[in-house]
């Protein structure tokens, strides 16, 4: 079979279910949201607890760390995920999924060879574009600011 590009692109329109967008995007907006509020909730009880605002700040990353990678431990972090979409992309959480979730995968392949070699396959860009852009931009500012 021989098609030119715009003929695949409209034998895929025919054949790829439509996608509903505003459902998608509403669960995506309330999950995000649902997980914000969590932390803020978190937050609030660390501080009620005595903590001061950096402690609690910590504290409630860690509480947010240790919460998505036991929810992606439990196969539970990717149903939600299939359930809401981006709204499981919340910075924090996602990015402890994204660590948790191939090391898991590849546990059979060993410690070494699997779990600590795939651990940072999804967040490794991540954390070497992010530290790259963050030294670009503080280079930058350091050039405004001098000027």
């Amino acid at each position: 079979m021989d098609m030119t590009p715009q003929e695949y692109q409209e034998y895929v329109k025919r054949k790829a279910p439509d996608s509903p967008i505003v459902r998608d995007t509403l669960l995506a907006f309330l999950t995000g949201g649902a997980i914000c509020a969590l932390g803020q909730l978190i937050q609030s009880g660390f501080l009620q607890l005595g903590l001061d605002k950096t402690a609690a700040g910590t504290a409630t990353s860690i509480s947010l760390v240790l919460l998505s990678a036991l929810l992606t431990a439990l196969g539970l972090y990717t149903r939600l995920a299939r359930f809401a979409g981006a709204g499981t992309l919340v910075p924090i959480t996602g990015f402890a999924n994204a660590v948790v979730s191939p090391a898991l995968d590849f546990k059979s392949e060993g410690f070494i060879t699997g779990t600590a070699v795939k651990m940072f396959t999804v967040a490794g860009p991540v954390i070497v574009f992010g530290t790259a852009a963050s030294v670009l931009y503080g280079v930058l500012l350091m050039l405004l600011r001098s000027s």
